[in-house]
Parts: C-alpha cells; sequence; structure tokens
C-alpha cells in the first residue's frame, strides 16, 4: 500500500490534457516537447504506472492550443508548469525520478541544476539541443544564428512534415489526421514559430551553461534514425553531464520514441533504471557508475548501448 501522503494536490498545468497514472510509492514526473501534448507520453506513462511508479504529465503553459497561445509564452512559463507540478509530486513522493521528450529532456536537466538532491533520475528522451536528423533541413542547424540578427525571429518557422518522427506508418496516419484537423491536445501543433524557436534556444543556452553542474544520474535514450535530432544530441549529453550517464541508441524508430515502434523498449530501459536506483537505496549524490549501472536488468545485452 502507498504510503505517500496522496491529499496533496497536484497543479496539472493547463485545461485538462494532463493525466496522473498509477497508484505507487515511487513519482515520475514526465515533461512533453515543445508543440507537443501529454499524449505522447501516455504509453511510457502506463507503462512506468504498470510497474509500479505514480506518474504525472502535465500541461506546459500555451500548449494543447493553438500558435498564439504558444507566441504569448516564453520557455520560463514553460518550465514554471512543469515546476509547479515537480513541487506537488516531490511533496507526495520520497523518491522522484523527472524525464520528457525532445525539448521534455532538456527541461528535465534544468530542473534537475534548479533541484540539487532532490531527484533521483533523469529519464532523456530524444534530447533536442538542436535540429539536425536527416529530415531537418540544413540551415534548420543555424537557427541559433538566425536569432542574433533584427527580424531573425520571423524568419525561423518550421512547419511539421512527414514522417513527423514516427515511423510506424499506421500510428503516423492517426497523427497526421489529427494535426491536420487541429486536434492540437492529441497530436500537437503542425507549425513551430520562431518566437518558440528562439525560447527553446534561451532553455538550451542555459541548460548547455549548467550540464557540468548536474550529478543526478541520467539514462540517455535516443534514436539512430532520428528524423529531428541526430545521436550527435545523446553524445553531447554523455560527455556534457556532470552525473552518471548511459546511453542506449534505438535502431527502429524515429524522433517519437514513446510512442513509435520501440516504445516497449523505452518503458523496460525505464523501468529497469528506475528499480535499480530504488534498490539501491542512495543517495542522489553518493551513487556511482557502478552502482546504478553494472546490475541494471537487460541493458547489458541491448545491441546499442554505448
Amino acid at each position: 500500500m502507498s504510503q505517500t501522503p496522496s491529499h496533496i494536490a497536484i497543479d496539472m498545468g493547463e485545461g485538462d490534457a494532463g493525466f496522473i497514472l498509477g497508484s505507487g510509492d515511487v513519482g515520475v514526473l514526465l515533461i512533453h516537447g515543445l508543440t507537443g501534448t501529454p499524449t505522447e507520453l501516455r504509453r511510457v506513462a502506463q507503462g512506468l504506472a504498470d510497474r509500479g511508479c505514480t506518474v504525472y504529465v502535465p500541461t506546459l503553459a500555451g500548449h494543447c492550443g493553438n500558435n498564439d497561445d504558444l507566441q504569448r509564452t516564453r520557455w520560463t512559463d514553460w518550465y514554471e508548469s512543469a515546476r509547479r507540478t515537480f513541487v506537488g509530486v516531490r511533496q507526495r513522493h520520497r523518491q522522484v525520478f523527472v524525464g520528457g521528450l525532445s525539448m521534455g529532456a532538456v527541461m528535465s536537466m534544468h530542473m534537475a541544476a534548479q533541484h540539487p538532491g532532490e531527484i533521483a533520475g533523469l529519464l532523456l528522451y530524444s534530447t533536442t539541443l538542436r535540429y539536425d536528423g536527416w529530415n531537418m533541413p540544413f540551415v534548420a542547424k543555424f537557427t541559433h544564428i538566425y536569432m542574433m540578427v533584427p527580424f531573425g525571429v520571423h524568419v525561423c518557422r518550421f512547419n511539421e512534415k512527414s514522417p513527423y518522427g514516427i515511423k510506424n506508418p499506421r500510428l503516423r496516419a492517426i497523427v497526421e489526421k489529427q494535426m491536420k484537423e487541429g486536434e492540437s491536445s492529441n497530436a500537437g501543433l503542425l507549425t513551430m514559430s520562431g518566437i518558440s524557436v528562439r525560447e527553446l534556444h534561451r532553455l538550451i543556452a542555459v541548460v548547455k551553461r549548467n550540464m557540468p553542474h548536474v550529478n543526478t544520474p541520467a539514462l540517455v535514450l535516443h534514436s539512430l534514425e532520428d528524423d529531428i535530432t541526430s545521436r550527435w544530441n545523446a553524445d553531447y549529453v554523455e560527455r556534457h553531464l556532470g552525473g552518471p550517464v548511459v546511453k542506449v541508441l534505438l535502431d527502429n524508430c524515429y524522433h517519437m520514441i514513446t510512442v513509435d515502434l520501440e516504445y516497449r523498449q523505452v518503458i523496460d530501459l525505464s523501468a529497469s533504471f528506475i528499480e535499480t536506483r530504488v534498490q539501491a537505496g542512495l543517495p542522489v549524490e553518493a551513487a556511482t557508475d557502478a552502482a546504478l549501472f553494472n546490475d541494471l536488468p537487460g541493458i547489458d545485452d541491448h545491441p546499442q548501448l554505448a
């Protein structure tokens, strides 16, 4: 039976798209991506809930509406949404893990920097530090430069295009239909404005400066076929994050690894990481590579463990 004080209210963000799954003692906060929605994390959240966690997936400020809603917000507003959820989760649970998809992974590292010693581990899915995947235009790598010139914010505008980060053709067709019909609370937005890109770059700049000081252990999952962000992003995290990192490269999915063909692998690796940390019972700051990862179930046999 859970010993957590369930009466504590949890802020799940704007609207009703956010959700809580499970009733276990271990709390997991998952953060969706830029222009994304909590729905993109539901499969993984359900999988972790089935493994005994309580999983919280809030809606970030400005999301699940239209582009006008999003452009009225800044990265600090997005982070504040996640931070408010974290505060409640931290009050309910003695051990809390934080993770996210794409920008959500970047924001998770920022949260670890802001709350040292309070997060048991990071779950970083398809971390996005630059748009350099195989389906991105060459100029996308240089969006940070455009942001430095007058009116540059009006030049950078990305329109989502097939395959939308999804290798699974059946799921891709469903998501494309939802996006084109304006179902932003389920599928997210088709367009990312220059203002949103600028705010993402501002967040990334802050996170990069602080990464060497983040000692929280991290599981980094990334696709070798990522159409939005190449494996360079995962490699960068591995090299620069201050704490122990295990990186696994998946080989049968695109950017949206939490819903695509290998989402079950994402669940298994994440659950094993969490279980190992919980069983170790070590303070966050005292953990070592060996204690964290040597006995991680199933991870030694993964063909793309890097």
